[in-house]
């Protein structure tokens, strides 16, 4: 490499390194204080860089928002991407898929996520890059079709349901709950009668047994 193709290289690494930077800030300041509560300057000084360098790279902190929110649902784009190809049935697929929520649902910023769809919902005009955002849930959607395409040409789930709404009703169902019990478990004084990876485990065998055929 020519030392003019290696500059270049670094210049490209070292500013890929900085955006990270600048994200991983943004996601903790934002669940820390909030979409609304967080300032410009607040991110910058959890990031350890100037204010000018943020602005660079986010000259509105709307732009930022949405940068953080698309980043957070890229591990699901690629876990349904992983779980399609698997060689399963689509019923093993789906278990893997809640299994997914399960295993994952603490690590993802709910916080940050449940606030960014309130924020998104009340804003007056559409998001300046809500379609970046859109874009990657319309990824998940279509592995996700690919999935349900698998139950129905297989077998695995019973063939009196309707296969495409009742898989995408379990899904959207067992996310959503997941993500209701993950805030739950953020409230330090708030105490749970049952922990949460059990009801996401006893909500994922009986949906698990409804949809499988009867022998």
């Amino acid at each position: 490499m020519d030392p003019k193709a290696r500059y270049e290289k670094e210049r490209l690494d070292s500013k890929q390194q900085r955006l990270s930077l600048i994200l991983e800030a943004a996601e903790r300041v934002f669940n820390q204080k909030g979409i609304e509560k967080t300032t410009m300057q607040d991110i910058a000084a959890d990031a350890n860089i100037g204010i000018a360098t943020l602005f660079r790279y986010f000259p509105k902190k709307e732009k930022l928002i949405v940068a953080v929110a698309t980043r957070l649902l890229e591990p699901m784009l690629h876990r349904f991407e992983y779980v399609a190809d698997l060689p399963l049935s689509c019923l093993d697929k789906l278990e893997a898929l809640f299994d997914f929520f399960i295993e994952d649902h603490y690590k993802l910023s709910t916080t940050f996520m449940v606030d960014f769809e309130s924020y998104a919902a009340h804003s007056p005009e559409p998001m300046e890059d809500i379609p970046d955002f859109n874009s990657i849930t319309r990824k998940i959607s279509q592995v996700y079709s690919r999935i349900i395409q698998n139950g129905i040409e297989d077998g695995s789930i019973r063939s009196d349901l309707e296969i495409r709404d009742t898989l995408t009703t379990l899904i959207n169902t067992f996310g959503i709950f997941s993500k209701k019990l993950s805030l739950q478990k953020n409230i330090p004084l708030l105490e749970a009668d049952l922990e949460t990876e059990r009801q996401l485990d006893i909500l994922k065998r009986v949906f698990i047994e409804y949809l499988r055929p009867v022998v």
